[in-house]
């Protein structure tokens, strides 16, 4: 193989010298074929996200024999995820590559890429004809069968026969969760003609026509239908470029979950993968194994203000108001990110699939978000004849552009100057659901509750560790300190958690963070590549984890997360996914600890454990708390879904039943007495004066910040 200067120009500036190896074939200028990606572009970008990432990733693996079994792995399970298509036959033919992937990045080669594109469009193509055939036909629903729906513990189908009744039972199961809602749907449109008749119970088939069971699965099958027929066609237009792209990001993706390699046009789709960050319901969705997921809540949005939608929530369906839903699964994150945003005033239902196995439709009015409650906000509760103060910090956001904007650090640092003026006598700040963001701000605000030292460590590869510490010497606030996590808090949440833990600065409560102690950067690829390879431009772009970060006693929060001081049972923590869910973690690691002196007026964590544990074990609110969330956590085992009518919804009535009691449970504890700030006191301003209500109305009934009131109390 010839050298080829390329590609990875950029890389210089990590490892100056870095020459990527290009294939003698490699012929510059080569003319696109009609019918596909040429050789020659697929040679370059695979190589240069491959070579790239093992030069400047912060952790980079070798292009080797284990590198291509995780590449192997990882592609299949994304190229047929509900394991729908493939046969065991083609996965043998596909195993000879197992090991030689690697060896295929280095020397241009594409035979598995290209022979997994030909398997997967013969095999989608005959599928059609098996989803038209069996959904002509009305399914059995008296039989007692099962479906499995872990795809992790499915086999790829035997033959052809295997693969007809995979589909028969999948198509049969989703026409029976579409023939349930019905039944429940006009079950309550009845309940409410004959409550706005004053009908009896007994009159209630007078009151409205009744449509039989098998008239609504007809429905249901129509339904499921039409899904696959826009499905497939959308699966139809799959192209050789969208293989590509796939493949490369899936190298990327090997490396560590953040790694990503993204082609020119799903750079736009990730930059609006938030669904209606300005306008439209303010759901950040995103992809996994083939599901569309809720990941993330924008605070101030509509979703935020319904209270319905949670992430981990997987999206089945969308429907614009009333009209007929259509079912997302499968379908690509841009799709249904388009399907969900809308203008403001508009109304979108979400069939959503809950943690615990319940199906619900949510209704969401879409609106603008209001910023301002994205922002740090601040409360005093009053308890016990003491004064808390509670600052909640939805996310760490910060002015990188110094245009007047506004920074998480400063923004806190006001809310406690208010808290101060208040007298509270301790302040409890609230992390829960928050996923991170600005590093350098958690830092600054670790030093608003510690004089001076490092809060966090940053190691690039093959440098030493750079101490970010607080830039100001002054601390602003001094007494006791609460700080609420759970398993949705992550990175910069992390960072100022674990400087508060190592400084013995306050208590660490909730539940084990998320694990994220990494820093990615994304690339523009074109704007590497050198002259020779310009006729084959775009190339997209590669958004590659280059940093790790660290506690001030070495201990990287990456895998482990935070764990608290003080363990409380929440709703969210033993059903949420971690970083060590994901496919390929970077592992926890430590580094050599910095110097930094502990806060000399450490809380008696110990005594305020103990006291919390015994709150906690007397409190029957806990205790319905513990037992909902074990039920739902043992629903969420049990992957094996009923194809039985009667036991289905059985089962649904079920789940819905234990999450209606959750919900009961915040009902039965005392409320907080929790008043907004002066600032954002009830005034003449109806809009600020609904805004603060909206801000405090769920803190009352918060368990969890109950507790952290407690525990205050309790070193007071």
């Amino acid at each position: 193989m010839a050298p080829f200067r390329s590609s990875l120009g950029f890389f210089s500036v990590l490892l100056p010298g870095f020459l990527l190896a290009i294939p003698s074939s490699f012929t510059p200028h080569a003319a696109a074929p009609a019918d596909g990606v040429p050789l020659q572009k697929k040679q370059v970008l695979l190589g240069t996200v491959a070579q790239g990432m093992t030069v400047a990733h912060v952790q980079p693996e070798q292009l080797d024999d284990a590198f291509s079994r995780r590449v192997y792995a990882l592609y299949l399970k994304r190229l047929d995820a509900g394991k729908r298509f493939l046969l065991q036959s083609d996965i043998k033919q596909l195993q000879r590559y197992e090991t030689g992937i690697d060896n295929e990045v280095k020397q241009g080669k594409t035979e598995f890429l290209d022979l997994s594109t030909k398997l997967i469009n013969q095999r989608q193509r005959e599928a059609q004809a098996i989803y038209r055939e069996l959904l002509g036909k009305p399914f059995d629903f008296t039989a007692q069968e099962t479906i499995e729906t872990d795809v992790d513990k499915l086999a790829y189908p035997a033959d052809e026969a295997a693969r007809r009744e995979a589909w028969r039972r999948l198509l049969k199961y989703q026409t029976l969760t579409r023939l349930a809602e019905l039944l429940d749907e006009q079950e309550r449109q009845q309940t409410k003609a004959l409550a706005a008749a004053g009908a009896k119970p007994s009159e209630a088939t007078m009151s409205a026509p009744v449509r039989t069971t098998a008239q609504l699965e007809a429905d249901a099958r129509k339904q499921v239908l039409k899904y696959y027929d826009e499905y497939f066609n959308d699966l139809m237009q799959t192209d050789e470029a969208d293989r590509l792209a796939e493949f490369a990001n899936t190298i990327a993706n090997t490396f560590d979950p953040h790694s990503e390699y993204f082609a020119p046009k799903k750079k736009t789709d990730f930059d609006l993968a938030v669904t209606g960050r300005l306008e439209g319901t303010g759901a950040q969705m995103g992809e996994k194994d083939g599901q569309i997921v809720v990941t993330y809540i924008v605070p101030g949005s509509a979703s935020h203000r319904q209270g319905e939608l949670k992430a981990g929530d997987v999206v089945q369906r969308v429907a614009q108001g009333a009209a007929e839903p259509v079912a997302v699964e499968g379908m690509r994150l841009d799709k249904v990110v388009q399907l969900i945003r809308g203008k403001k005033g508009t109304e979108v239902r979400l069939t959503v699939k809950k943690p615990d196995g319940s199906v619900k439709v949510i209704p969401i009015i879409r609106d603008i978000v209001v910023i301002e409650e994205t922002y740090a906000q601040s409360a005093v509760i009053n308890e016990g004849g003491k004064k808390i103060g509670y600052i909640l910090l939805p996310s760490f956001y910060a002015d990188f552009n110094r245009n007047g904007g506004r920074s998480s650090a400063q923004d806190v640092r006001q809310e406690l100057e208010k808290l101060k003026a208040q007298n509270v006598q301790g302040v409890v700040l609230d992390l829960r659901f928050n996923g991170g963001g600005s590093l350098y701000d958690a830092a600054e605000m670790a030093g608003l509750f510690v004089p001076e030292g490092p809060m966090v460590q940053v190691k690039s590869r093959q440098r030493a560790a750079e101490l970010v510490s607080d830039p100001d010497s002054k601390t602003q606030y001094e007494g006791p300190l609460v700080v609420l996590v759970n398993r949705y808090s992550a990175s910069a949440s992390e960072i100022l958690a674990g400087a508060i833990q190592d400084y013995q600065r306050g208590v660490i409560m909730g539940n084990t963070t998320y694990g994220k102690a990494t820093v990615q950067r994304v690339f523009e690829l074109d704007d590497m590549m050198n002259p020779e390879v310009a006729a084959y431009k775009p190339f997209g772009s590669l958004k590659m984890t280059i940093q790790k970060y660290y506690r001030v006693t070495g201990s990287s929060p990456q895998f482990k997360g935070v764990t608290p001081d003080i363990m409380v049972p929440d709703a969210y923590s033993s059903l949420a996914d971690g970083e060590q869910d994901t496919d390929y973690p970077l592992p926890w690691d430590e580094i050599t600890p910095a110097k930094f002196q502990p806060w000399a007026a450490a809380p008696p964590v110990a005594k305020l454990k103990a006291a919390s544990a015994a709150r906690v074990a007397a409190n029957p609110s806990f205790g319905l708390l513990t037992d909902a969330v074990q039920g739902m956590a043992k629903r969420r085992q049990e992957t094996r879904e009923s194809l039985n009518l009667a036991s289905y919804r059985a089962e649904q009535k079920e789940a819905r039943a234990l999450n209606e009691k959750f919900k009961a449970i915040q009902q039965q504890t005392a409320a907080l007495n929790v008043t907004p700030l002066a600032a954002a006191a009830p005034s003449a301003d109806s809009v600020q004066t609904s805004r603060a209500q909206r801000f405090i109305a769920p803190l009352r009934k918060d368990l969890t910040l109950r507790e952290a009131v407690a525990v205050l109390q309790d070193e007071l």
